[in-house]
């Protein structure tokens, strides 16, 4: 018996990384997985984003593990596409018990010097996208009487950070959508959380950018020069958290153990959190 055992998982940027180890980690409990991902790249963001081959990677994990899986190449910037993407779930999978909001992107610039399109892209996916997922999803889970929301913020999400500050604001954002959210449809059966992580192992930070935006000075710096300044900011002597604590935070957040939790913010942050009063 798996704890998600006729459960539905929706994960928006399910392609790889964070999103597939989420989508794996509730298909293992027995839940039925729909994923969307832009699978596509955009113009500001300095790695190489997710592509369709990623997306049918994932479809076929979840299917290994003998779950159903529905996948849509959707932007969650564009509200009618998350918004289709819910209904193909919905109408092929039966319901909607669990969102995972997801979907985020990553870029550096000051504010003095950032681009118009850096900013718009950074709010369009990282806050606004989360907006568009909460919308689509909450009219089926305020029918049914129960849902679980859980959406991916950042410890940028409750500092300041220099070189970031279009990230910092929308993770501050869906910190103050999620609260928001949480007191509108709590009687409804439906909890709202965020989750707050440090560095992750993904793609996202593990990129010559990335690597250059702690290291200017250092020429070509690699993952192993990166290390030690990544791990400054933690207390726990770890550069970066993996997929799957994630994952495991997620899964108690939309599980019943976690019924009464709700408008949280959860840090999983090897200690990155102890310097904060939030």
């Amino acid at each position: 018996m798996g704890r998600f055992d006729g459960k539905v998982v929706l994960v928006t940027g399910g392609a790889r990384g964070q999103g597939r180890s989420h989508a794996l980690a509730f298909a293992r409990e027995g839940a039925d997985i729909a994923i969307c991902d832009i699978a596509d790249q955009l113009d500001t963001v300095p790695y190489a984003m997710s592509a369709q081959a990623d997306l049918d990677r994932t479809v076929e994990l979840v299917e290994e593990l003998d779950q159903r899986c529905v996948a849509v190449r959707a932007d969650v910037r564009d509200r009618a596409q998350v918004e289709q993407f819910a209904e193909r779930a919905r109408a092929e999978l039966g319901r909607i018990d669990v969102l995972l909001a997801n979907a985020g992107i990553f870029s550096f610039g000051t504010v003095a010097e950032m681009s118009e399109d850096m900013w718009q892209q950074m709010i369009a996916v990282n806050l606004t996208g989360v907006y568009h997922a909460f919308r689509a999803v909450l009219p089926t889970m305020i029918e049914q009487g129960y849902g679980r929301i859980v959406a991916t913020s950042s410890m940028a999400g409750k500092v300041g950070m220099g070189n970031i500050a279009h990230y910092v604001a929308a993770k501050w954002g869906v910190i103050g959508l999620v609260k928001s959210t949480a007191i509108e449809v709590g009687g409804n059966g439906i909890t709202v959380n965020a989750v707050c992580p440090t560095s992750v192992d993904t793609d996202m930070i593990q990129n010559a950018a990335a690597y250059e935006l702690f290291l200017p000075d250092t020429p070509h710096p690699t993952r192993d020069d990166a290390a030690p300044a990544f791990q400054s900011m933690n207390t726990v002597p770890v550069p970066w958290v993996e997929v799957s604590d994630i994952s495991n935070t997620m899964l108690f957040l939309a599980s019943d153990d976690a019924r009464y939790i709700t408008g949280e913010t959860v840090a999983v942050a090897a200690g990155m959190n102890t310097g904060n009063a939030a």
